[in-house]
């Protein structure tokens, strides 16, 4: 303890899409499913078949596979691809920043990991291409068993926290779906209300709620009663 304040977190892990980056608009991600579709020779596929494919789960991607007798592995893999290349020149282009309080990373003295739903190598590709000063940067793998993963499960939280080799991490999100991981992980959370989740409703209460990512330094380090 020095100057009457002590460390209540060892690290800080974030979210990245709609906490470090801005959303990757949805017509991106529809034209990566639509890609898909075509590449196994689905020219023209409903639009209630390429809504399933966005906020998924298993049975969804293989409902939708087993009506085109197509593999639900082999058709995730492309899927995945596609939204990895084009949100990649999504952030080439400019049209997937940062957002202006990211500099508030530069300001915490503990360790720092991002952790998304997003597709691993889009997820480093954030990291590198923004110069995030991450020690782990942890997404999905282009499998079924990467997407039976996502959050709210508390996998690739855990897996960052033994990785960076810290005990009381602070999980930083923007969903509801990142508070459940977290405390499913055991940890303490932060909600962050930007503007497109301001009126979101949390079935399980956060630890913390903020604004924006500069209240971070001061929930690290808490002064002393």
């Amino acid at each position: 303890m020095q100057n009457g304040r002590y460390r209540m977190y060892d690290s800080v892990l974030f979210d990245n899409d709609g906490v470090l980056t801005y959303l990757t608009e949805l017509a991106v991600l529809e034209r990566a499913i639509e890609t898909t579709f075509a590449e196994f020779g689905v020219a023209d596929p409903p639009r209630e078949d390429v809504e399933a494919l966005h906020h998924l789960t298993i049975d969804d991607l293989e409902t939708v596979c087993d009506a085109y007798g197509v593999d639900p592995a082999a058709f995730w893999r492309r899927r995945e691809r596609n939204a990895a290349t084009l949100q990649q020149a999504e952030i080439r282009a400019g049209r997937k920043p940062t957002f202006e309080d990211v500099d508030a990373l530069d300001a915490l003295d503990v360790p720092v990991g991002v952790v998304s739903n997003n597709q691993a190598v889009t997820v480093a590709y954030v990291v590198d291409y923004y110069d995030l000063d991450a020690e782990v940067c942890i997404g999905r793998p282009p499998t079924l068993d990467g997407l039976r993963r996502k959050k709210p499960e508390p996998d690739m939280i855990e897996t960052a926290r033994d990785r960076m080799s810290v005990e009381n991490p602070l999980y930083v999100g923007d969903s509801p779906t990142d508070v459940v991981a977290a405390e499913r992980a055991g940890i303490d959370s932060a909600f962050v209300r930007r503007s497109h989740c301001r009126d979101a409703e949390l079935s399980t209460p956060a630890t913390h709620e903020i604004e924006d990512l500069w209240a971070l330094p001061e929930l690290v380090e808490k002064r002393a009663e």
